[in-house]
């Protein structure tokens, strides 16, 4: 099970990279974006910039021996001119974990969970910026720990202001099940990520945000409510030939199921592909 899991990470870590990039490519002599413009775009969900983040987190006290449950987002957001008024910008979140046991009995688990890709319709110029359409999830495990076992899709929208060093917004999403295994239960979950960044350098962007999940099926009300709050410092600078980002962070569960978590430490490293104007 662990040499799969192995396998399936790379494969789909090799499959990001390959991803082509959308938009025209950088014509000789045009001026690469500056580190203050990139680390500004990096606080806005649907910028007109290819970036692929890998996101490791430690997330503590999971389940009844109260371990740790490691998640590697890969979250790959890929943007198209539509036409010269609007852009799609696509973001995909493919999440590969290791847990412990969530039951008494039970038997840890690895593996990739389901994969959220989510299609956005922005207009190139907005003053507010905004962008709205479907998303999609894919059933992508047989575990029941790790998956729901269900095609699941509904509406998502981000909204945002960036204002000098200060970027504040949300974004929101609600799936519903409509086809998959029939002996598993049903899917109805909102997702809703507020956000407020501060670029405190040209390099440096200090975020506060949650990332809360809202099971309106959970048999027990006091499984309903997944609310992390994460404490984020980022950190522009290279990685090879690409510009990165670097990021830390820690999270501490308000609210959360009865198998935990109740906190965690982040890690993240985007690499950044910045598209061209014109």
């Amino acid at each position: 099970m662990r040499r799969n899991s192995r396998r399936r990470l790379a494969l789909t870590i090799a499959f990001l990279l390959l991803l082509p990039v959308p938009g025209r490519a950088q014509q000789p002599g045009t001026p690469a974006p500056q580190n203050e413009d990139l680390a500004k775009q990096l606080s806005n969900p649907i910028a007109s910039l290819v970036s692929v983040p890998f996101q490791f987190n430690w997330e503590q006290n999971v389940g009844p021996s109260e371990g740790t449950r490691f998640v590697l987002n890969v979250q790959p957001v890929m943007p198209f001119s539509m036409n010269q008024d609007w852009n799609l910008i696509v973001r995909l979140i493919a999440p590969l974990v290791s847990q412990p046991a969530l039951t008494d009995g039970g038997i840890p688990a690895s593996g990739i969970s389901d994969i959220t890709t989510s299609f956005f319709i922005s207009p190139a110029k907005s003053g507010i910026i905004w962008g709205a359409g479907p998303v999609v999830v894919l059933p992508s495990t047989s575990q029941p720990t790790l998956g729901t076992g269900k095609w699941s899709a509904g509406p998502t929208i981000v909204v945002l202001k960036q204002a000098g060093p200060w970027t504040v917004g949300a974004l929101w999403n609600q799936v519903w099940s409509f086809s998959g295994d029939s002996g598993r239960s049903d899917v109805n979950q909102m997702f809703i990520q507020p956000f407020l960044a501060c670029q405190a350098t040209r390099t440096i962007t200090l975020t506060i945000q949650s990332e809360t999940t809202a099971n309106w099926k959970a048999e027990d009300r006091d499984d309903t409510w997944t609310v992390p709050v994460n404490f984020l410092v980022s950190k522009l600078s290279s990685f090879g030939q690409f510009p990165a980002s670097y990021q830390i962070g820690f999270g501490a569960f308000p609210a959360h199921p009865n198998i935990g978590p109740s906190w965690k430490i982040r890690g993240a490293i985007v690499l950044l592909l910045p598209r061209s104007r014109g």
